[in-house]
């Protein structure tokens, strides 16, 4: 049986950048997926693992990482999807792979995970690229289409594609996933 893991990757996002407010439009479609797994992986004792980019802190400290990105776009969101204490995990990022120059592969090891559930933004970005690296790794992927946003629906959809043609990714919906 495979051991799996669900990532969410940079959701904790200031949006302050262009096409940031559709972005986050865009993510506040994927929460709601994202949590009712999110809570199944906690009830059952299954990792949680949140990436994120460290907005130069620097500091894997998530608490300073949400404060530092909220405003009036973002603050529900983050909210929303806050990791919990003591429960997930939680690592920071410095380009766009969760996988580039942090500890997840180690992690991700010591934990026996060989599946990976993908969910995030920007899908066509992070995601994607994490993706690439995951497949290079040899874990197994399943990355939900309504677990992921990017900032334009048609690159959203490319960035699907992607996954599932050229790095055997399972694309479809969450509610059709027996986990």
């Amino acid at each position: 049986m495979p051991k799996i893991a669900l990532l969410i990757i940079d959701m904790i996002n200031d949006f302050n950048f262009d096409a940031g407010e559709a972005l986050a439009k865009n993510t506040q479609k994927i929460i709601d997926p994202i949590l009712k797994l999110k809570k199944s992986f906690n009830e059952k004792n299954m990792p949680v693992i949140y990436i994120n980019d460290h907005y130069n802190l620097w500091q894997a400290d998530f608490e300073k990482i949400m404060d530092h990105c909220s405003n009036e776009t973002s603050e529900e969101i983050i909210k929303k999807i806050a990791p919990e204490k003591n429960q997930d995990y939680f690592l920071i990022k410095p380009k766009h792979s969760a996988f580039y120059g942090t500890a997840l592969h180690t992690l991700l090891q010591q934990l026996k995970v060989d599946t990976l559930v993908l969910s995030g933004i920007a899908g066509n970005i992070c995601v994607l690229f994490t993706a690439n690296d995951a497949y290079m790794r040899e874990y197994s992927l399943i990355v939900p289409e309504d677990f992921i946003a990017s900032n334009y629906g048609e690159d959203n959809k490319y960035a699907l594609t992607m996954m599932k043609n050229v790095l055997s990714a399972e694309t479809k919906p969450s509610k059709e996933l027996d986990l």
